[in-house]
């Protein structure tokens, strides 16, 4: 079978350029590892999705140790995106340039951010973003609105906004992706898709109110005659020539089939993607496809994250917790000359999550608390800092093909541990128990930070020297004429902010210059 353009992967890159090419008559093929995430109540169970992890693939990779752990990754139509809180932040215009930090320097880009922004603009209006731009001090400049106003706070969630402001912080509406539509009072009309329910955050969404990439493009794609795709297709291997890719070599239910096209772009996830090209070694390209310059694989990225609950005075009965942020800290700030990160609401705890976080909360918790009620008072965080590249993070295989992931898990984590300080001496402000900072890693399956990897990135940096890099500025491969990879491999830094809406944003400029190629 031969196509115009072959995309392998459907999360926020791939699935995104898929729907960007659509519209063109080319011949467009995705290839999806996985197939369509099962409907079924277990969606929005706790117990299976985070203690029993029903939906995670059964891998394992190795660390740097050869010890074997399981990665959180899902390979279904839509990629991660099945599980993320579809929290769609831009960069900072900062983020674009070099930055000074604790533990190093966060590199340049070689773009900027007006280079993208009409693309935000672009990728916030495909998947539907709730916010308002203006609403947070320390943001870039927006050509456009959001498409939606803010998801609005629930009461707990409002007085939270309140205390902060009080505080002299900048608390602002979290963007986020969703399906819903509020009536004066914020919550969900009866017509509205999203119905503002407790299972956002990390579970799947059986109402398809979330937007993912699977419904807000690869379906939508599908409806073209010109795209097709084929599921539960594993990509072993491409082939190629001193150039060019000539074939794409692929096990589909088990049987091993050969496709061809003009242009191959992969988008896999930063792991998969360096490990595809690695595993696509020949005589032409010894050291893998695209790596010349030795760096695929290498400055692989996953952000500095803590995942904390904190135990409200008064009963937080907040359901849909995910519309607030802040971000005094990102950069720079009065408090310390380097950046910290910023602060955002993860989804409301419950019960079952917390009773399998017990034993990491063992001697923080009065006996006389019982899940239930400290679920009932919950009111949780994520902390997000940057995490710098460094070459000797990276990914490689072993001589088996398993995915060896090298990592140093305390890379520039001095800017989230003083933001998490910063947090704990708000508490009592806020109407918290000050002493009551619980981690409640577990259930979020960050208990082992390297396994942590539903931000990864920076595994096929592009840049605009061809020894340091291994993609140019289009993010096709300087040393393969037709090989492209948009997911977030191609990020030289990570920034601070949840990463998958410049994965998008990113395809859709990569699907314009693929678009004007072809045509």
């Amino acid at each position: 079978m031969h196509s115009d353009v072959i995309v392998i992967g459907t999360g926020a890159g791939g699935g995104t350029l898929a729907h960007r090419l659509a519209g063109t008559g080319k011949r467009v093929l995705i290839l999806e590892r996985g197939d369509y995430l099962p409907r079924e109540r277990d969606n929005w169970e706790s117990t299976a999705v985070f203690v029993k992890g029903k939906y995670r693939a059964p891998e394992f990779w190795l660390d740097k140790h050869g010890h074997e752990f399981p990665p959180e990754v899902n390979y279904y139509v839509g990629g991660n995106t099945k599980f993320y809180g579809a929290a769609l932040f831009r960069l900072r215009p900062q983020d674009f340039g070099e930055i000074r930090h604790h533990g190093g320097v966060s590199p340049a880009w070689p773009i900027s951010y007006d280079d993208l922004e009409p693309y935000y603009c672009e990728a916030e209006h495909l998947y539907g973003v709730h916010g308002w731009h203006g609403e947070d001090p320390f943001e870039g400049p927006a050509s456009r609105q959001y498409p939606y106003a803010p998801v609005q706070h629930e009461p707990r969630i409002q007085e939270l906004s309140d205390s902060l402001e009080k505080l002299g912080r900048h608390p602002f509406h979290l963007p986020i992706g969703v399906n819903l539509t509020q009536n004066a009072a914020g919550n969900a009309t009866h017509d509205s898709a999203c119905i503002r329910c407790n299972r956002v955050d990390g579970f799947p969404c059986l109402l398809n109110a979330k937007s993912d990439a699977q419904v807000r493009c690869v379906d939508p794609a599908l409806a073209h005659d010109n795209v097709t795709m084929i599921t539960n297709a594993y990509v072993e291997r491409l082939e190629s020539s001193s150039r060019e890719v000539t074939a794409v070599i692929a096990s589909v239910n088990g049987e091993t089939q050969r496709f061809t096209a003009d242009i191959v772009v992969v988008a896999c996830g930063a792991v998969n993607s360096a490990a595809l090209l690695l595993r696509s070694a020949n005589d032409q390209h010894p050291r893998g496809l695209a790596n010349g310059s030795d760096t695929v694989g290498r400055h692989y990225m996953r952000h500095n994250n803590l995942a904390v609950m904190a135990v409200s005075r008064e009963p937080n009965p907040t359901r849909f917790q995910k519309t607030l942020a802040i971000h005094d800290w990102y950069l720079a700030s009065d408090e310390w000359e380097f950046p910290m990160g910023g602060i955002q609401m993860l989804g409301k705890s419950d019960a079952e999550q917390i009773r399998a976080n017990a034993p990491r909360m063992a001697g923080k918790v009065s006996p006389e608390m019982p899940f239930e009620v400290l679920a009932h008072h919950a009111v949780d965080f994520w902390l997000c800092g940057e995490d710098l590249p460094d070459p000797a993070n990276r990914v490689t295989l072993e001589s088996d093909g398993q995915i060896r992931l090298t990592l140093d898990e305390k890379n520039n984590f001095e800017g989230v541990r003083r933001l998490q300080h910063q947090l704990q001496n708000m508490l009592g402000d806020l109407g918290m128990h000050p002493h009551r900072l619980l981690d409640h890693s577990i259930y979020l399956h960050k208990g082992m930070p390297i396994g942590a990897t539903a931000h990864q990135a920076g595994t096929v940096r592009f840049g605009t020297d061809p020894a340091s890099s291994a993609l140019d500025v289009n993010c096709k491969a300087h040393e393969l004429d037709n090989l492209y990879v948009v997911d977030t491999s191609f990020f030289p830094s990570i920034g601070a902010v949840n990463p998958s809406l410049t994965a998008m944003a990113n395809a859709l400029r990569v699907g314009d210059h693929i678009a004007s190629r072809l045509s």
